[in-house]
């Protein structure tokens, strides 16, 4: 075995385009022999984390599907934006308004959202429609200073660094015990 592959303690596999083509009939197809390799690296010992920017379901309903499709996958092993999102607002104290696909919402039951102090922005699909947009743009305007302050959008799903920092905290594996598998664009330094 290569010195390397000894080091590697974990895997963070990215899902759409690594492990299934979301562009198949039904939501979606495995991609050719990637179900048996999840099982593989499972039986291994290596730990594993799936990162997805699935943004229109749940983590549970987005794990109820790739289930379907012969993935052995549990909600705790996604590392996906919207908990990402939700862990941001709560350790800065953030009531947000939510401009989300529907399906997206019960991610963020646990969380204020009176009184919005900040937007979220998600793939809205429907949602994002001139009058979602014009509501998210009252909650800024009405914030003290809501522009010319030379602020940038957080980004919360990949590519950010911090999602795959939460990543691997879920993982608990430090970063250069792990290999990332995906298929483009992946990580920050």
């Amino acid at each position: 075995m290569a010195a390397w592959a000894r080091a590697v303690r974990g895997l963070l596999l990215d899902i759409s385009g690594v492990l299934y083509d979301s562009g198949g009939e039904g939501g979606g197809v495995p991609i050719a022999g990637s179900a048996e390799a999840v099982r593989r690296i499972k039986a291994s010992g290596l730990k594993l984390q799936f990162c997805t920017n699935e943004t229109q379901a749940t983590r549970k309903k987005f794990v109820k599907k790739l289930q379907g499709l012969g993935f052995d996958i549990s909600v705790a092993e996604v590392t996906a934006p919207a908990p990402a999102a939700c862990r941001l607002l709560k350790e800065r104290g953030l009531r947000p308004h939510l401009l989300v696909h529907d399906d997206l919402v019960p991610e963020f039951a646990d969380i204020d959202k009176t009184n919005p102090n900040c937007v979220v922005i998600g793939d809205a699909a429907e949602n994002f429609s001139y009058a979602n947009l014009n509501e998210a743009f009252r909650v800024l305007i009405g914030l003290e200073k809501p522009y010319a302050c030379d602020v940038q959008a957080e980004v919360v799903g990949k590519p950010a660094k911090a999602f795959f920092e939460s990543a691997l905290a879920e993982m608990g594996v430090p970063p250069e015990q792990v290999t990332v598998l995906n298929d483009g664009r992946c990580c920050a330094s």
